[in-house]
């Protein structure tokens, strides 16, 4: 019935009627054997296999596929769990309690710094991590500062150093106490990084160490590791009681408040020092003190 009403249509308009026919078959057989391959990336169709630079690496990037929780269909697709919103998570097939202790987890500073820290979400099955873990994304910005790379080189020159230092010396060789860093006094047995800081520290107060034996003024320094040490005075710093203020004198460890004082009312009184023999008619210093203080001091 259709053919003998066609027949009777001109030629013109049998032209333009086949031509839409072969337009409309042709579309079909398109969709039916290219399917969704042709169709852009919305979050629902596919796209073509195709690899992609991503925060320092190269990542094979699928089309986005589908999976099944709880007998419903979820998807899945690159994401990173420090930035998704909900509507992606769920996409994923989470469950709206699991978004809501992402969201808690986050807001109170909670950082996924590698793709296994998400296995640790309550709730999520052995399987569904395994199908979400290729299509984690872990954003470069929550790395760990400590990974930088001027971070981790001066690191590496750190740990170098202690690898250097970290042989203790033997019998008979010496360590200089008064120029000695703080890795270098750790090889001397018996002297960790507590007592090397305690040296550098009360040198630093002192002016420098005149003899070894000043070391037994650092609380429990152990006796043992004085042998290794040798002592120059000729870097120390010298203090010039003529000058120097009642505050600046008492800084030094071997010179109280008190005697800071006599120092200053002497001058005040029979003016300059002209050696620390002029200070024995005072008190406050004995003449075991005054020999102590002797390398120390300047006119």
């Amino acid at each position: 019935m259709f053919l003998r009403e066609f027949l009777y249509f001109n030629k013109s308009d049998r032209r333009v009627i086949l031509f839409l026919l072969t337009i409309a078959v042709s579309a079909l057989v398109a969709f039916f054997f290219l399917g969704g391959d042709g169709m852009s990336n919305s979050g629902y169709g596919y796209q073509s296999k195709r690899r992609e630079y991503e925060n320092g690496k190269y990542y094979h990037h699928y089309p986005n596929k589908y999976y099944y929780v709880a007998g419903q269909k979820a998807e899945l697709f690159p994401f990173d769990p420090n930035t998704a919103d909900s509507t992606e998570l769920l996409r994923l097939g989470l469950r709206p309690w699991q978004v809501r202790n992402i969201y808690k987890y986050r807001s109170h500073g909670g950082i996924y710094r590698t793709s296994t820290d998400f296995a640790r979400l309550y709730g999520l099955t052995q399987k569904q991590f395994r199908e979400m873990q290729p299509y984690i994304r872990i954003s470069s910005d929550y790395s760990p500062a400590s990974l930088l790379p001027e971070v981790a080189a001066r690191q590496a020159h750190h740990d170098s150093i202690v690898a250097k230092y970290s042989i203790k010396i033997k019998a008979g060789e010496h360590v200089q106490l008064n120029s000695a860093d703080t890795a270098m006094l750790q090889r001397v047995p018996g002297v960790g990084s507590y007592y090397a800081h305690e040296i550098e520290i009360y040198r630093r107060r002192l002016g420098g160490f005149s003899n070894v034996e000043q070391l037994k003024e650092i609380d429990g320094f152990p006796e043992s590791s004085l042998k290794y040490f040798t002592a120059s005075s000729m870097s120390i710093a010298k203090l010039n009681v003529n000058k120097l203020s009642l505050n600046q004198l008492k800084r030094h460890p071997y010179i109280s408040f008190y005697q800071a004082r006599d120092i200053v009312d002497y001058r005040r009184l029979r003016g300059p020092i002209k050696s620390l023999d002029d200070l024995r008619l005072l008190k406050d210093f004995p003449p075991e003190e005054i020999e102590r203080l002797r390398p120390y001091v300047e006119f």
